[in-house]
């Protein structure tokens, strides 16, 4: 596998990573709030790309346990 394809695939990975958590607490405050199931599947990249904000809040943090 060329250094390229593990990029692309660390950056494929990372994309589904945010998107998973983002619809993960969707559906939990959706469930808190007694919405409609479909509230949680929003999702709105533009162009294929994670929005800064978005990828701030919900990409991985730089915090370890020990």
């Amino acid at each position: 596998m060329s250094i390229a394809d593990k990029s692309r695939a660390l950056m494929v990975r990372e994309h589904q990573q945010v998107k998973n958590r983002q619809q993960s607490m969707l559906m939990r405050a959706a469930q808190e709030l007694g919405l409609p199931e479909e509230a949680s599947h929003y999702w709105n990249p533009i162009q294929g790309k994670v929005d800064t904000n978005t990828r701030t809040i919900y990409g991985p943090s730089h915090a370890s346990m020990s």
